[in-house]
């Protein structure tokens, strides 16, 4: 049989088909494939043998071959590297279309969420899969509060960090010390106890996050005040002295909640990939969620938006107003790149970065900050939103671009805008790690391979070695 010949596949419409050619690891691979449509099952040929595979088709329209037996049936796996084409589960969750710039919560737009609601109704949403009623809204709140201060003796903990350890480095491994503080983590009523773990734990990351910023400046810590809400308290704890309660002013705690809101969720990112990846094991909650902070931690991942002031930052220490780096920008072979703008899912505008780039014009406004940076931000927004170089190619600002500069305008350090993130990101981990622990015959994730190393060879003595 001819290489070409050697693996053919047939999705069938109505009895017609069409072919185009594809490249396999090691073998030249030719496909036959049509449109995926509603009917109930795919053919896959190899040599001889012939194999229906199950065409699952989601509530918004979206196709996928199920392919979960093809190992068994045939000895194949399919390889994708990235998982750029691979759906590794079914969710309820999130959906989003980057072709048209959609992104909704359990169904509801982002749009509607983020003029309507706050973030603490959001991740309830997002966990719960329903809005919460009055009463359910008033208790998940009043649990949040109960549960948002850390046991004392975990501030021990805290001072085993060295001064200029990393945030997110602290948050992930204070995190796993919220599990050990939390025997129930353990027992065989673990479920009984999700309500009280995902207030602990949405509660708690923020109290964390403050405490590690202020021991990094060597200030005393803040303790949460019963009478504050999530995002006015996150600031409370940042900011406030022993004689003094920050400033709360609404425009501020509006454009913090909104950006913990915006961020809630994201389907299968990196991070939350990650926490289901580790829940399938039976991991706890807490262990789960510090494995989704470490994910985050990634500069490709979670640091778009610090990446974005290092940018600002850059133009402004060369003197450049931010003219000389658009038209560099512009140059392939210059090197430099615009940071905050495009993005990998979003082919058009990010839904997001729409809503968030109101509310960041009102702070800025409400602030009266002079800030030499923001200038060039708002240089650089001015230019990708009117030069055709940058619109033809849908380069607009994205969601990190202008959390970047609220976060700036609101003083948080540029390396606690991660951190923001994983504030923000909790209610999705925690609602994927809820679908896993939920779903029956879950199985522990464990991908395969396609191994391109040595094969059999014998052990060399040392003294044969060169």
């Amino acid at each position: 049989m001819r290489p070409e010949n050697l693996f053919q596949c047939h999705f069938l419409r109505k009895n017609n088909c069409s072919e185009f050619g594809g490249i396999a690891v090691a073998e030249r691979i030719f496909f036959g494939m049509t449109e995926i449509a509603m009917t109930p099952t795919a053919e896959l040929k190899l040599d001889d043998k012939v194999v229906n595979l199950p065409v699952l088709v989601g509530t918004e329209g979206e196709h996928a071959v199920d392919i979960s037996k093809l190992r068994d049936q045939t000895g194949y796996i399919t390889l994708d590297d990235g998982y750029g084409n691979t759906g590794s589960c079914k969710s309820a969750i999130t959906f989003i279309d980057g072709d048209r710039g959609i992104l909704r919560y359990r169904g509801i737009p982002i749009e509607q969420l983020a003029e309507r609601s706050n973030f603490v109704e959001t991740a309830y949403l997002i966990i719960y899969g329903e809005l919460p009623t009055h009463d359910q809204l008033r208790k998940f709140s009043d649990l949040l509060t109960l549960n948002q201060m850390l046991h004392e003796d975990m501030k021990f903990h805290f001072e085993g960090f060295p001064p200029h350890a990393h945030p997110m480095g602290i948050l992930s491994s204070m995190i796993n010390a919220c599990g050990c503080f939390n025997p129930s983590l353990f027992a065989d009523e673990e479920v009984s106890q999700f309500d009280l773990q995902v207030a602990q734990l949405i509660s708690q990351v923020r109290t964390i996050a403050a405490f590690s910023y202020r021991k990094s400046k060597g200030l005393p810590i803040i303790y949460p005040k019963k009478a504050y809400k999530y995002s006015a308290n996150f600031l409370h704890m940042m900011f406030s002295d022993p004689y003094e309660d920050y400033e709360l002013k609404v425009e501020v705690v509006r454009a913090l909640d909104l950006i913990f809101l915006l961020h809630a969720d994201h389907e299968q990112n990196c991070s939350t990939s990650t926490v289901r990846m580790v829940a399938s094991s039976r991991a706890n909650l807490f262990a789960s969620a510090a494995a989704g902070v470490c994910a985050l931690w990634g500069p490709l991942h979670g640091g778009a938006n610090q990446a974005v002031l290092e940018m600002l930052q850059e133009i402004h220490q060369s003197g450049d107003d931010g003219s000389k780096f658009i038209q560099a920008a512009k140059d392939k072979n210059s090197g430099k790149r615009l940071m905050g703008f495009g993005h990998r899912v979003y082919k058009n505008h990010d839904p997001r970065a729409k809503i968030i780039k109101r509310q960041c014009d009102i702070l800025l406004e409400t602030l009266h900050i002079k800030d030499p940076l923001l200038d060039i931000a708002k240089k650089l927004e001015e230019a990708a939103l009117g030069d055709s170089y940058f619109v033809e190619r849908k380069l607009y600002p994205n969601v990190d671009f202008y959390s970047g500069i609220i976060l700036r305008a609101l003083g948080i350090p540029t390396e606690m805008f991660t951190v923001m993130f994983a504030i923000g990101r909790m209610p999705g981990w925690i609602a994927n790690f809820k679908e896993i622990r939920e779903e029956e015959g879950s199985r522990i994730y464990r991908p395969r391979q396609v191994y391109v190393g040595p094969t059999i060879r014998s052990y060399t003595p040392m003294e044969e070695r060169k």
